[in-house]
Formats: structure tokens, sequence, C-alpha cells
């Protein structure tokens, strides 16, 4: 705002010093102007009078008196500096050509000259003076008239008028008009910088308080002076801010509850279900002496029964996250060991339905710092989800590496994911299609559970799926615990997306695509 005030106020002191500067120099050359013809009319006459008072028709008595009146009327253009200078001029040699001394012919321009003779009328002109003595040239305004002289004829008379002084006077109001120029244009400036200083300065104040608010201190408040718009900004976003942490605060004490409250109940549950398992196990051992309906109850107990044990596992894993509780074992290992041993458990799973599961290794050992439990824990999720979905259709698992990270894998060709369910396969209970029927139990919390297993290691768990093209899901972890990773070994959209064949994701196609691929892959 200062650099366009300036600039603003310069453009408008240069106009307005240009048209000053025109009408101030006008004005001065026109009241010259009308000095100067008055001037010269009133030396004409006076020399005509005295040339027709002398009555003389004598040429040389003539030529005489002509030289002392010319002499006699420039006398009177005497002074510091001179008021003008005259020249009496004629084409006829006999006549004196000189008034003033050191005043040349060159001063009187030719279309003067021509005026004064041919039309024998007084003219004017601007024109530029000279001198014989060496000065330089200045301005000035030029007067001629006719002049008769019995006897001899026409002579030129021409008043020569210098304009030295409205030069001076010029170049005074010149000099005055850009002092004051500039010492308006700074103090514009000043002015327009201590007015938006009063505007900036609690919109700054403002904006701080607002990162204080960002970065959690909710406590801030801004200084309310006066009663103007900035007073009213300022009571208002001090409302704001209490009302911000008063309803923080009650979401934050409402979270705090429901995590107590689903830690107790997990545990208070445990108790119970210990007995109810020791009777449901005596039960489930003797199905063979019930009836059909009866043993098929203890079965469907049984199996509830475990579905039961392992969400009230994966509620009290998710308050320990919750409260920020959860902790790593890390140990130095071999991730893709755990990729085969993980897909040897899970196997079983896969057989009923003739899935086929093909791992790809990396060419070297995928070495990593991790926490067993955990990563297996992920693996175990990832597999059972892409059994689950993959329609009996074949399962690829790659296992990549780089200097600072490593990435697995799991790609099904199933029935894939809607557009933006990426994002919500990750949200607790959340299913895809709740009318599908699940031939794996699952308490909708091992997806969620996965991803905070691999924030604690500071790695990403990540998925894409396209309808009819499968879901892939990428899980890559730091190779040493507590450094940062910016990019990901494997591309997370597989190679053969866009084509829709079940070719295998190989590693060799990981490679091939990774130029193109993972730059888009990498941005979440």
């Amino acid at each position: 705002m200062v650099a366009t005030t300036l600039a603003l106020s310069m453009l408008v002191v240069v106009v307005l010093g240009q048209i000053l500067i025109g009408r101030i120099t006008s004005g001065l050359l026109d009241a010259k102007q009308r000095s100067s013809l008055v001037e010269a009319q009133a030396g004409l006459n006076q020399a005509q009078a005295l040339i027709t008072a002398s009555g003389e028709d004598n040429s040389e008595k003539n030529q005489s008196l002509v030289q002392q009146v010319a002499v006699e009327l420039a006398r009177g253009g005497q002074g510091t500096p001179r008021l003008y200078d005259v020249l009496l001029l004629s084409s006829s040699t006999s006549l004196l050509q000189r008034g003033s001394s050191t005043v040349t012919e060159e001063s009187v321009p030719e279309d003067l000259r021509n005026a004064v003779q041919n039309e024998g009328i007084q003219a004017s002109t601007f024109t530029e003076i000279s001198y014989s003595d060496g000065r330089p040239p200045v301005p000035g305004f030029a007067v001629g008239a006719p002049l008769t002289v019995p006897g001899i004829g026409t002579a030129e008379l021409y008043y020569l008028f210098p304009l030295s002084q409205e030069q001076q006077t010029l170049d005074l109001v010149r000099r005055t008009l850009l002092f004051a120029g500039l010492v308006l244009v700074l103090l514009l400036g000043w002015i327009s910088w201590f007015v938006t200083r009063q505007v900036v300065d609690p919109v700054r104040y403002a904006a701080a308080i607002a990162e204080e608010f960002s970065a959690g201190n909710l406590s801030e408040r801004m200084k309310v002076r006066g009663e103007d718009d900035l007073a009213r900004l300022a009571r208002s976003f001090n409302d704001m801010a209490a009302s911000l942490e008063l309803k923080i605060g009650q979401l934050e004490d409402l979270s705090r509850v429901q995590r107590r409250f689903v830690s107790d109940v997990s545990h208070e549950l445990r108790t119970p279900l210990t007995t109810v398992r020791m009777a449901a196990d005596v039960l489930h051992e003797s199905r063979d002496q019930f009836d059909a309906a009866t043993a098929r109850s203890a079965e469907l107990l049984q199996n509830q029964l475990d579905r039961f044990e392992a969400l009230l596992a994966d509620l009290l894993e998710i308050s320990r996250f919750d409260a920020g509780a959860a902790t790593l074992d890390a140990v130095q290992g071999d991730l893709g060991e755990a990729v085969s041993s993980v897909v040897e458990a899970l196997r079983p799973l896969a057989e009923p339905s003739g899935t086929q599961v093909t791992v790809h290794p990396a060419d070297d050992p995928a070495t990593a710092e991790y926490d067993p439990r955990r990563v297996d824990r992920i693996l175990r999720n990832l597999l059972a989800n892409a059994i689950e979905h993959s329609d009996g259709n074949p399962i690829d698992i790659v296992v990549g590496l780089s200097d600072e990270a490593v990435a697995i894998v799991v790609r099904d060709h199933g029935t894939g994911l809607r557009p933006g369910e990426s994002s919500l396969v990750f949200n607790r209970f959340w299913r895809a299609d709740p009318s599908r029927v699940r031939s794996i139990g699952g308490t909708g919390l091992g997806l969620p559970i996965a991803l905070e297993d691999a924030r604690l290691h500071g790695g990403w768990l990540q998925a894409w799926g396209a309808p009819g093209d499968g879901a892939c899901f990428r899980l890559t972890l730091p190779r040493a615990l507590g450094t940062d990773i910016t990019t990901s070994p494997l591309p997370l959209e597989p190679p053969d997306a866009s084509t829709g064949r079940l070719m295998p994701l190989s590693v060799g196609a990981v490679a091939a695509s990774r130029g193109s691929s993972s730059e888009g892959a990498d941005g979440e």
C-alpha cells in the first residue's frame, strides 16, 4: 500500500507540476508580451514624433537625427539586467543599421522583417537575442514597426526584450515545485505507512494469535482497544476463540469418557466371558451326547465366543492406541520371512475357495527394525481381507526395498473398491458391502488397528482399488526406527490396473512402472 501510494502520489505531483508550470509559463509570457507591445508602441510614437517635429528634408541631417533617436530610445532600456535593446534597420545602406551597440542583426528573425517591410504594420514574435560582445544568446521577444523618415524613406524600428527574468522566475518555480513535490510525496508515503500500520498491525497480531490456536494454545486472546471496526474484530475473534476452547474441551472430555468406557467395558467383560467360555467348552466337548439341534447350538456358541473374544481383544488394543499407551518391541529381522510365515499360516483359509497366494520376494533380504507381533498382525489382516474379497482369484504379495524403507504390497483380483472407498476402509467398523456374506469372521477393527500399528512404526498403510480390478494394500516401513520416509519402494497402483487383465504383480513389472506410477501413488 505504501509503494502504491508513493507511485500514485508521484504521478499526481508530476502531472499537476506540469500543468502548473505550463500555466505559469503562459501567464508570464502573456504579461511580458502585453507590456512589450505597449513599450514598443510608445517608443515608435516618440521616435516618429521627434523626426516629424524636426521638419528637415535633408537626408544627412535626418540620418544623424535618426541615429540620435535610436540611441535615445536604447538608453531607456538601461538597467541590470537591460530591459530591452533597440535596433533601427533599413534596406537602404545610407541609414544607420544599429541602435544598441551589442545586439546583432541576427536577433531579428527574417519572418518578422518581411512582415514589417511588406505589410507596414507592427509585428512581434519570440526569438533568440544574440550579442556581439561574446555573451551567450538568451530567449527574447521582438517587436518591430515601420518608421517614416523624410528624405530617406521607411526604416524599421525593432525592440528586443530579453526574457532572462522570466526564465529565472520559471527556474525558481520549477525548483520550488520539485522540492515541494518531493516533500509532499514523502509526507504522503509516511502518512500511508502510518495509517497502514494502524490497520496491518492488528491483523498481523490476529494472525499470530491464530497461529497459536493452530498450535493448540487456545488460551491466547487479542487485546481490545477502542470501539472501531478493529476492536469489533478483536472482540469477535476472542468470542470465537472462547467458543472453540469450550467446544474442544467438551469434545476432549467426551473422547476421554468414551475411551475410558471402552477400556472399562472391555476389561469388565473378560471375567464373565471367561466363565461363559469354560461352560461353552464343556458343552462343546460333550456335543456328541446331545441331539442335533443342541449340538449345533453348542458349535454356534463356541464360534460366537471366539468372535467375542477377538472383538474384546481388538477393543482393548484400540483403547491402548487411543490412550497413547501402545509401545513397540522392535527387533532386527527380515520382513520377507514374516510374509512367508503369515502366508503359510493362512493358507488353509485360501484352500476352500481355491485362492492361489503367490509371494514375490525382493532380490535382497528385506531387513528392518520392526515389532514382529504388530507386523504379523498387519499382514494377517491384509491377507485375510484379500482372501475374503478375492472371489477365488489369485493373490500376489510383492516385497520391495530401498535404502530407507521396505514395502509389502498385497494385491487381490476380486471385486475391488468403488471410488472414495480407499479412504474409508480404515474407518472403524466400516464394511464395503454390508450385505456380503462373510466366510471369515471379523470385528471391523482389523484395518484400523493395522493402520495404527503402521503409524507406530513411523510408516504408511495405504489402499487402492477399482471396481472389477481388485484391491491393493501397501505397507511401507522405515528400515531404521525413528527415520522419516519420503517415498515407497513400490507403487500403490498396480501396473496392470489400466489394462484390466489378471497379470501377476511381479517385481520386474513394479520396477518398470515405478517411474510413472510411484509419483502419483506416493502423494498421499
